[in-house]
């Protein structure tokens, strides 16, 4: 068997669409991956999808054939899962039941907020999209107890400790305040609950939260429960690292991911 054709089976359930990279060693190490019947547990394994039977909780992998780029506005007390054992309404639903098939949510916005979601079934898409090595700005609007003084938006930028990790470098701008405040907040990573941890933290729970721009993406022409397709130069600005000084006026290395 040609070794060239050969990828990581993590990979390989990525690109087919079942699931981010990361998601994928997850299963890997839960013993829920099998090749050719045999059960792999170690993220180095490699097969030959065109060759090779792969199968995930039993159900074969088949190999994607074009790549879906959604931008959707989550509504409020909707779930960013696929499925839901409670059998809330989730961001799947939104979508046609043709559409959706084979399509995953990347990242997740709790119930109680709203705002841009992204929809693929590009595995490689998804794991680039969660890392903060990406470098992939996510901006929210947020509305909280109380006003914030400069003290405490200086420590919201420079980072808290949370779980005994401290959160990366933000912006946080303040745009109204009366009894309560609206706050702008550019973050480069998003842990589960990030914003409202970080807040309840300093003293100002969160009442409301929006994320409005993902990236190169914002939320102009959607509504809730509104979505579109991203264009092929959208999904490559996504890719496409923004200019730092340490890399301005190299040039672009070739062979970077084509959109299909």
């Amino acid at each position: 068997m040609s070794e060239s054709h050969r990828d990581r089976v993590q990979k390989i359930i990525a690109r087919a669409g079942i699931c981010s990279r990361r998601k994928a060693e997850i299963l890997i190490e839960e013993g829920r991956v099998t090749v050719n019947g045999k059960r792999v547990t170690e993220l180095g394994t490699r097969a030959d999808i065109s060759l090779d039977v792969v199968k995930v909780d039993g159900e074969i992998i088949h190999p994607m054939r074009k790549q879906v780029y959604i931008l959707l506005y989550k509504p409020l007390g909707v779930v960013t899962t696929k499925s839901d054992e409670k059998n809330r309404p989730t961001v799947m639903d939104l979508l046609g039941s043709e559409e959706r098939k084979g399509l995953f949510p990347v990242g997740r916005l709790d119930l109680n907020s709203e705002g841009l979601l992204l929809i693929t079934n590009d595995g490689e898409f998804g794991n680039h999209m969660m890392s903060p090595a990406s470098h992939v700005s996510k901006t929210y609007l947020i509305r909280v107890r109380g006003v914030p003084d400069e003290r405490t938006i200086s420590r919201l930028e420079n980072g808290i400790m949370l779980d005994r990790v401290k959160t990366r470098k933000a912006k946080v701008r303040m745009v109204g305040h009366s009894k309560n405040s609206w706050l702008e907040v550019e973050l480069m990573e998003g842990k589960k609950n990030q914003l409202r941890k970080m807040f309840q933290k300093v003293g100002h729970p969160v009442v409301k939260l929006k994320r409005v721009r993902i990236g190169n993406l914002n939320a102009e022409g959607l509504g809730p429960g509104r979505y579109r397709r991203l264009s092929a130069g959208e999904v490559e600005a996504l890719l496409t690292p923004p200019a730092t000084n340490e890399r301005a006026g190299r040039k672009k290395k070739p062979g970077g991911k084509q959109i299909r």
